[in-house]
């Protein structure tokens, strides 16, 4: 855990938020700032500041990332109308923390880029 990071302080359950999927590795909880009728923030528990970050040893979490945002979906009931996965990168990628993480959006009419 980065002692400085928001996200490391949500999955750890410092700052409160509304858990949708919790694992070892994996916290999934709703994005405070919805950009669409379902917005669902994807994180590993490890610090991974983001893409740009990631090294082999990532690939595993990163595989299961992108399965969970699968089940998820599923489990939340918008698996068959559709969803979108977004991981930004970098600040000119549009990432506002740096911790990596998914953006599971869902909901009819969502719009590019999304918020």
């Amino acid at each position: 855990m980065a002692s400085n990071c928001l996200f490391c302080k949500i999955a750890a359950g410092e700052i409160p938020s509304t858990t949708v999927y919790s694992d070892d590795d994996l916290y999934a909880f709703r994005d405070i700032k919805a950009a669409a009728p379902q917005h669902i923030l994807l994180i590993p528990r490890k610090h991974i500041e983001s893409v740009s970050h990631l090294e082999e040893v990532d690939a595993t979490v990163m595989g299961r990332l992108m399965v969970t945002a699968r089940r998820i979906a599923e489990q939340e009931g918008f698996a068959e109308d559709g969803f979108r996965c977004v991981i930004n990168t970098g600040t000119d990628g549009g990432q506002t923390v740096g911790h990596l993480h998914l953006h599971l959006l869902a909901g009819r009419h969502l719009t590019w880029p999304p918020g």
